[in-house]
């Protein structure tokens, strides 16, 4: 026996389904994951060959929105309006601008912002203006399409006769005859120069390698050098340490000597007033004792036995 099924059931889901579906292709279209956008005008005075609706709007590169509609400006047919779609939070400044860029070979083109200074206000939009407009730039095609048509113009072609018969008469006052002379002549002495330099291609191979062969003993040298100085400086270093206590030990000595000095000092001034004139006075004696000594020795040497019998008489002479 089969299940009854309830249609109505049925049909009610199928349609909340749809309608819920439906709600979400609506929100998808008005806004996307990154929440909700700011509306701005743009007018553009050249081609927007290669830009579309959806097309990306960047600032500084960073993608911040898409084109929603391009159409002729109605009060100018010469301007492009576009109508862009701005990521709520971008910083569009009053001197922000917006500028058509290519991308590469596919020919797709973008909005690119530039501009926008921190100390800028906001964009606003002004009395008569649905929405903030943002000013445009010229893209690099324009530049250049500008810059060649400029070029290409009677003015610029006759500007550029100009410059280049001006040119070439500057040429010619630079190449006369004098100067052509000078010119032969100093290319002559090149040609000198350069086969003098031929003809000592090996003195001075020779002394290029002396000169590598100097620089290499310098380097070799320095580097010893590099060896050598760190330990002499730390010998140094120890030298005047070692000279540095020595200083020290020295003047602690000189301050303990002037201390003994000063402690010794009065027995000093006493030696000094008694004692020297007393030691003078001994060595006085002691000479007289020495003199009187040698005068003895010298009478013994002489006459030995005065020692025993004492002196002589001396004899009497003729009449005594």
């Amino acid at each position: 026996m089969e299940p009854k099924v309830n249609y109505i059931l049925v049909g009610s889901f199928v349609a909340f389904l749809g309608a819920m579906i439906l709600a979400g292709i609506l929100w998808l279209g008005k806004s996307d994951y990154r929440g909700s956008y700011d509306r701005y005008e743009a007018y553009m005075t050249e081609s927007v060959a290669g830009l579309s609706v959806d097309s990306s709007v960047k600032y500084r590169g960073v993608d911040v929105g898409r084109v929603k509609t391009i159409t002729l400006r109605p009060d100018n047919p010469e301007e492009v309006l576009l109508t862009l779609d701005i990521v709520r939070g971008t910083p569009v400044k009053t001197d922000t601008i917006a500028v058509l860029e290519t991308q590469g070979l596919t020919g797709l083109a973008t909005i690119n912002l530039t501009g926008g200074s921190r100390e800028a206000p906001s964009l606003q939009a002004q009395a008569g203006q649905t929405y903030p407009v943002i000013r445009t730039g010229p893209s690099l095609f324009a530049r250049l399409d500008k810059t060649a048509s400029r070029l290409l113009s009677e003015e610029g072609l006759a500007q550029l006769l100009a410059d280049l018969d001006l040119a070439a008469k500057g040429v010619a006052k630079v190449l006369d005859e004098d100067n052509r002379t000078t010119l032969t002549k100093t290319i002559k002495d090149l040609a000198d120069v350069a086969q003098t330099i031929a003809s000592h291609k090996t003195q001075i191979e020779q002394s290029v390698n002396g000169a590598a062969r100097s620089a290499e003993n310098l380097a070799r040298l320095t580097t010893s050098l590099n060896a050598q100085v760190p330990p002499l400086l730390a010998g140094i270093t120890k030298s005047v340490s070692a000279m540095d206590v020595a200083t020290e030990e020295l003047a602690k000595t000189t301050k303990t000597v002037g201390a003994v000095v000063n402690e010794a000092r009065p027995e000093l001034q006493q030696f000094t007033k008694r004692t020297l004139p007393e030691a003078g006075q001994l060595v006085t004696e002691l000479r007289q004792l020495t003199s009187t000594l040698t005068r003895v020795a010298r009478e013994l040497e002489r006459e030995p036995s005065s020692l025993v019998f004492g002196r002589k008489t001396p004899s009497r002479g003729p009449g005594e």
